[in-house]
């Protein structure tokens, strides 16, 4: 349990490296330092030197049938050996096809033939890795026709099934049942009690209708609720803040994430 980080954003390098502020870790979105050379491996390998950090990806593109995209794997394999992550995460989804990237992160319908070629390109993604991965759940706006499982349900069988575990984000499994109209809390105790390796917490923009997971304001009240229920759920959990829009001070991100710690704890001492 690596405790409470937050996503490293260049708004922050400066502070991060001269303050040493009081974060757990740091979340890197792997993309950003792949390059061997340049200022944000640079920062990168200093930022390691004090902190722990992950590998939070959004090229895994694990919902199509296509391959695995070797080159990108070979890229990423070389930084984890640099870096030694404590853990390496991408998304439950698909966000391409043919080399084409959407540059967003699109649903996949929740069905067997779907969980089949999900396993497949998960044990190839490890194999080649030498390591175990995370996955995080979507924010979603639509339900396929085509499905014929819960989100809950296809996860547990994909951990049961892989090995990999999940990235547990919160404030997206509250949006999406809020969009498709199911109850969060029966969608959180429906995953299985072993599958969460971290969660994720962030902002959206309500709209009336239906919510839109935009990471660019505060922990919603409501989010912050069905954490305490993640928290007593899954137990003691790594915990990520993220912020990828409207970017505030980093001691205000510092203080929002003293939040969830406490929530935690007062979760744990309930249980």
């Amino acid at each position: 349990m690596l405790g409470f980080g937050l996503g490293l954003r260049s708004q922050h390098y400066n502070d991060v490296l001269t303050g040493r502020p009081d974060v757990d870790w740091f979340e890197l979105i792997t993309e950003n330092y792949l390059a061997p050379g340049g200022r944000p491996r640079a920062i990168l390998r200093q930022v390691r030197e004090h902190y722990p950090v992950v590998l939070h990806g959004l090229s895994f593109n694990i919902g199509t049938a296509e391959a695995p995209d070797f080159d990108y794997l070979k890229q990423l394999k070389a930084l984890i050996q640099e870096v030694q992550p404590a853990w390496v995460s991408d998304h439950l989804c698909w966000t391409g096809l043919h080399g084409k990237t959407s540059h967003d992160l699109l649903p996949i319908a929740y069905n067997q033939e779907t969980l089949d070629q999900v396993a497949s390109k998960v044990s190839q993604i490890q194999d080649y890795l030498g390591h175990h991965i995370v996955l995080e759940n979507p924010s979603v706006y639509i339900q396929f026709r085509s499905a014929s499982m819960s989100e809950a349900e296809f996860i547990n069988t994909l951990v049961e099934r892989t090995g990999c575990r999940i990235l547990l984000d919160v404030n997206n499994l509250y949006v999406s049942c809020f969009n498709l109209g199911l109850d969060p809390y029966q969608s959180l105790q429906a995953l299985r009690p072993d599958c969460v390796a971290q969660f994720h917490l962030a902002g959206h923009t309500h709209n009336s209708s239906h919510i839109i997971d935009t990471h660019d304001q505060a922990v919603s009240d409501p989010v912050w609720e069905l954490y305490a229920a993640a928290c007593k759920r899954f137990g003691a959990t790594a915990t990520l803040l993220e912020r990828d829009d409207n970017i505030p001070p980093l001691q205000e991100l510092i203080a929002e994430l003293a939040q969830a710690r406490a929530i935690q704890q007062q979760a744990l001492d309930t249980q």
